[in-house]
């Protein structure tokens, strides 16, 4: 480490993001010191119920080869090649995700990817975990960091060199940015919640539905979701209104819960013995967007993840897109070190434009899952996506391959995702007049 280059980096968070950020900076030779408000969770103080299995793809995969980390995850993985479409009358679909087997996303679970991380961060030396450290406010103009011991009540500060906010969407870190000069933030809550339930694997430990697959019932205003685990259970999310006819407020009563999914889920209702207790166990908790920038306060503090931009959970991308600014913010250390603020900057108009994007596909995304995957339209149209990706491989590439497959910017794939769009529906319609005109002109000769 050259003496050009901070005495640390403080990381407040350490939760997915800011357990890579730890590795990439520890493997560069940095001081850095994590500090989280939770208990470490490597003691098997993993949270439960309201976690949200993981779809881990190519984005993060990538994030992780480059820590030398992604064959370890993926050992605890599971596969998953497309999505398992769930009807009221037990009808099963599948919808492969791609053209082939190559094209897969991975369920992993969020507290035990969480602990990976952890380890790997507290085996470097440079590199200090420190737990029940709940941030409470930065200076911004010095770094220093305040913080609350959650156990013992006392209050502390530490001169955190360059602050690294990865403490999620609400952000301690990123409150006192608030009151800066053309600083912008938006927050956006769906109408939606989720509270998430278990189908546990059957009495052999084996899984009790297709394990290599996204289970979806979709039922138009309201879904659920299963993904599988290693350990042969499903982990469920439902995604329902807070409020209304079909929302967890219409739900008071076990014979409730037990009827509504006998209704509307019947064929999952035998696979979840503890259905009711996880119900009323388990929370409901909100869905929100964030949207602000810029993501930086001169050289001392920077932002990633969900505390930057924080998007619903249904294009499979929050985490990999977290991985991904941790991936591009160390390139752009690497590249304008000892030149922080123009590091912050790049890195800041590199990822802006395209997790704004993301956002948007990750709403229109929940549309497409709750309203129209059962639809004999929607599959129509994947099949079709299929077939000119595997005619013209060097031209057509479905939206949902670039954005999960590549490492293409969102917005990049948006732009050809529409450029290919236009010229398919030209091409068809130009295909459709010659032949109306041909049969014209063979009825009137």
């Amino acid at each position: 480490m050259s003496d050009s280059q901070p005495q640390k980096f403080t990381i407040v968070g350490g939760g997915l993001g800011g357990a890579l950020m730890a590795v990439y900076l520890g493997q560069a030779g940095y001081d850095v010191e994590v500090y989280e408000m939770r208990p470490d969770m490597r003691g098997g103080n993993v949270p439960g119920g309201r976690s949200i299995n993981l779809a881990l793809s190519h984005r993060g995969i990538v994030a992780l080869q480059r820590v030398g980390l992604a064959e370890d995850i993926l050992k605890t993985a599971v596969p998953m090649r497309g999505r398992m479409i769930h009807e009221t009358n037990a009808t099963l679909t599948f919808q492969r995700y791609g053209k082939d087997d190559t094209h897969v996303i991975y369920s992993v679970s969020r507290g035990g990817l969480n602990v990976l991380l952890l380890e790997a961060a507290g085996r470097l030396p440079n590199v200090k975990l420190f737990f029940n450290k709940k941030c409470t406010n930065v200076r911004l103009d010095t770094g220093v960091v305040e913080l609350l011991d959650m156990k013992t009540n006392e209050k502390s500060t530490v001169d955190g060199g360059i602050v690294v906010s990865a403490d999620g969407a609400f952000s301690a870190v990123r409150r006192p940015m608030l009151k800066l000069d053309r600083f912008d933030y938006r927050q956006d809550y769906l109408k939606h919640g989720f509270k998430e339930l278990v189908i546990p694997p059957d009495s052999q430990g084996s899984f009790q539905m297709a394990p290599n697959a996204l289970h979806i019932w979709p039922r138009k205003s309201f879904m659920m979701i299963a993904l599988p685990n290693e350990d042969g259970s499903y982990t469920c999310t439902l995604f329902w209104p807070f409020d209304g006819p079909h929302s967890f407020d219409a739900l008071q009563t076990k014979e409730d819960v037990a009827r509504y999914f006998q209704e509307h889920f019947p064929d999952a209702v035998p696979l979840m013995p503890t259905l009711t207790e996880d119900y009323f166990t388990n929370p409901s908790s909100s869905l929100c967007t964030v949207r602000c920038g810029p993501w930086y306060y001169r050289d001392k503090v920077v932002l990633l993840g969900d505390a930057a931009h924080a998007v619903v959970p249904f294009y499979g991308q929050g985490m990999n897109a977290s991985f991904e600014d941790v991936l591009v913010l160390c390139e752009c250390i690497e590249q304008y070190k000892p030149d922080w603020e123009k590091a912050f900057r790049t890195y800041y108009h590199t990822r802006k434009e395209h997790v704004d994007i993301l956002a948007d596909l990750a709403i229109s995304n929940f549309i497409e899952m709750r309203d129209h995957t059962g639809s004999k339209m929607f599959r129509l149209k994947k099949k079709t996506e299929k077939l000119l990706s595997q005619l013209l491989p060097f031209w057509y590439m479905p939206l949902y391959t670039m954005t999960t497959h590549t490492r293409m910017p969102y917005g990049d794939a948006i732009k050809r995702a529409k450029h290919q769009k236009r010229v398919v529906t030209m091409t068809a319609i130009t295909t459709l007049v010659i032949v109306v005109g041909t049969i014209l002109r063979s009825l009137l000769t």
